[in-house]
Parts: C-alpha cells; sequence; structure tokens
C-alpha cells in the first residue's frame, strides 16, 4: 500500500508540472522474482521513478520502453525471460530464474485513468481490490491495463465498457473482496486475456501509547514503513509534535478518553509502552473487548500476569481470544539492546501478526516465499 500512495503523491506532483507519465505494473510472474505481480512504478518522461518493479536491474530497460509508451500513447506489455542461466544476454544480469511479464501504460486525462482507480484505493484507507486485464497470447491485441477498483464500502470504478466479460470480471473482483485473496483469471472471446485480481490490504494502523523517548524510535520506523501512526499519552509536555514529527496524530487524553480519538479496524496494532501502570492497566481493559488483532505490551512477563490478574479480580472476564492477541514481552527474539533495537523487534513482530507468519528465517521456509495465486477460468 505504501507503494500505492507514493505512486498517487508523485503522479500529482508530476501532473501539476506538466508532465506525462507511464505507469508500469508487474502482471504475472512465472518462476521467481525480486518483485511479484502488483508492483508498480510511476515514470515520467523526464526518467523520474517511483516505485519499483525489481531490484533495480529492470528499471533501466521500463524507462526506456515507458517513453516509447507516452510517446505513442498505447499501453505494452515487456516479458523478461530469466530462466535461461545466461540471463546476461537481456543486459539486466536478474539472477532470479523467473519469466516476468510487465504492462506500461501511459496515463491520460480522462476521468477512470489507472491513477484515479489507485486513488480510490488509497483514499478508502479499507481492504480493496484491483484488476489488471492483459494479453499474454496476443501482444497487438487492446491491453485494457488497470481497468477496474473496488473498495470495502462497494465503491466501484471501472474502465471494463465495451469488453465482453465486465460483468464476470466484476463478479470476480466482488468474490476476491470476500475472500481475501488474489487471483489470477483466464477469459477467453477470441483472445484470451488474462485479469491480475489483486486483494489490496490497508496501511497498518499503530498507536503507541506513551511518548516517552523509547517510543520515538518505534514511530520513525514505523514512519519507514508507511504506516499510519498515533501517539497517545496523559502528559501534555511528552505529547508534543516536535518530538513525535513521524506521527500522523498526537492525542493527550486519559485512558478512558483515549479510544474516542481514533479510528480501529483490523489492521490497528497496539503498543503500550507509558511505564505508567495504572494507566495501561485502565487503557487495557478497554481495549480487550475490542478483539484487536495486536495489543503489544512492554515490559517483563510478570507485568502482563499482574495486569489481567488485576482486570479479571476487578470483575471483567477475560477470554482465551482475547489472551492470543495480546503479546508481552512485546517483540520478536532478536537480542535487542537500546531503544532502536527493541522498535525493529516491535515492529517486525507487528508485520508478522497481522500477515498471520510466525517471523521464522525464510532460510527454513521449506515453500516458495509468496504463496502462488490462485488461479480459475472464467
Amino acid at each position: 500500500m505504501k507503494e500505492l500512495i507514493d505512486i498517487v503523491a508523485a503522479y500529482d506532483i508530476a501532473a501539476k508540472q506538466g508532465k506525462k507519465t507511464a505507469l508500469a505494473t508487474v502482471v504475472q510472474v512465472e518462476g521467481s522474482a525480486y518483485r511479484r505481480a502488483g508492483a508498480r512504478m510511476l515514470i515520467t518522461e523526464d526518467g523520474q521513478l517511483t516505485g519499483a518493479i525489481s531490484g533495480g536491474c529492470l528499471e533501466g530497460d521500463a524507462l526506456r520502453k515507458a517513453r516509447l509508451v507516452i510517446l505513442q500513447q498505447e499501453p505494452m506489455l515487456v516479458t523478461y525471460d530469466t530462466t535461461d542461466d545466461d540471463d546476461a544476454k537481456l543486459g539486466v544480469g536478474l539472477g532470479c530464474n523467473g519469466i516476468i511479464h510487465i504492462l506500461i501504460e501511459p496515463i491520460s486525462g480522462e476521468p477512470n485513468n489507472p491513477i484515479r482507480l489507485l486513488k480510490t484505493v488509497v483514499n478508502g484507507r479499507r481492504n480493496a481490490v484491483l484488476v489488471t486485464l492483459f494479453s499474454v497470447e496476443d501482444r497487438k491485441a487492446p491491453q485494457p491495463g488497470t481497468c477496474l477498483s473496488l473498495t470495502e464500502n462497494e465503491l466501484l470504478l471501472n474502465r471494463l465498457e465495451g469488453l465482453a466479460h465486465q460483468a464476470q470480471i466484476i463478479d470476480d473482483a466482488k468474490r476476491v473482496m470476500a475472500d481475501q485473496r488474489s487471483e489470477t483469471k483466464f477469459y477467453n472471446n477470441g483472445i484470451t486475456y488474462t485479469a491480475f485480481v489483486e486483494f489490496v490490504k490497508p496501511l497498518i494502523s499503530l498507536v503507541v501509547v506513551g511518548a516517552g523517548n523509547d517510543a520515538i524510535p518505534l514511530t520513525k520506523l514505523a514512519a519507514v514503513l508507511g504506516w499510519d501512526t498515533t501517539v497517545i499519552d496523559g502528559r501534555p509536555n511528552y505529547a508534543l509534535p516536535e518530538r513525535f514529527p513521524s506521527a500522523q496524530k498526537i492525542i493527550v487524553a486519559k485512558p478512558g478518553q483515549a479510544l474516542s480519538h481514533i479510528s480501529i479496524n483490523e489492521h490497528t496494532a497496539f503498543v503500550l509502552m507509558t511505564h505508567n501502570y495504572n494507566y495501561e492497566l485502565a487503557l487495557l481493559k478497554e481495549l480487550l473487548p475490542l478483539q484487536l488483532s495486536y495489543v503489544g505490551v512492554l515490559g517483563p512477563k510478570k507485568k502482563l500476569a499482574r495486569l489481567l490478574a488485576e482486570i479479571e479480580d476487578s470483575g471483567q472476564q477475560i477470554t482465551e481470544e482475547q489472551l492470543k492477541n495480546i503479546y508481552g514481552p512485546v517483540g520478536l527474539d532478536i537480542g535487542s539492546e537500546g531503544a532502536e533495537e527493541i522498535a525493529l523487534s516491535i515492529v517486525a513482530e507487528i508485520k508478522a501478526v497481522l500477515s498471520k507468519r510466525k517471523g521464522n528465517s525464510l532460510k527454513y521456509k521449506p515453500a516458495s516465499i509468496h504463496a502462488p495465486h490462485l488461479a480459475t477460468i472464467g
């Protein structure tokens, strides 16, 4: 999602400056590659790049082809085949052993151009679906490209007018939204078209409860990842914008009032690090019934055990489901020392939990790093 946000912002700047642009999207990968389907890059006519479609090896060639796309105002499907051991003949030296299909689209001034569709996803801040339609079989056939966006509140924008499979593509987008899993679909009507029906998660929302010095590195690291960060504390002399320039929102509030200032969804993570036991006790009582995906508590196990025991002693029942989503001591075991390394371990744990991963070394993963997209014939 951060890449989409950066691309939309870069496009707005380029448009104000009168620069022509093109959008490059990795639409299909066979074998292994540095980026998977859904990776995007905005290219301006003067060579500015935002986003990435590879580890840096394809960008130069994509820039040359994008300038041609901008000039001709016609989409182009480009394929890089690195399955040959001697991939140096491509002049890129990928070393990935895969086939990468990239669609490059010119961005025109039409109302529902690809960037407009990306904007609906970015601005919705909820689960969304993007559909990119292309033909590998016939590269001279029309390449519809980024043609549909669907948001969780059912705002639908599309550029499917005149296409034979319009109704089916919309139905497939709605199913992917419900299943929350990207799919690759195939449609045949004389020409075989492939649709990458991409499920897009919103940014993680991080709520840091505590405005001490050790919270500063956490907000900075979250900003690098593009997370939407809020800092909450009851001390007005600590919760200051100049101390937390990376945070989108800073709230000074008592525990009972804090939650009324923020919007919470399944992608919201809380980290309690106030070093104020009573503040965290009061706030944890408020958080438990919300069934949050992640609540981290800084400090030793005995502190968390004491917090939970006091809550139960007060008459509030704590279920197994609620306990499952409380992480204390907070963070992955990476041998952290100091606020910066602790912040790294916390961010890594949050990402792993919300991605439903265990946080183990990829070296020991028996399967592919990325799960393959479900492929079906429409």
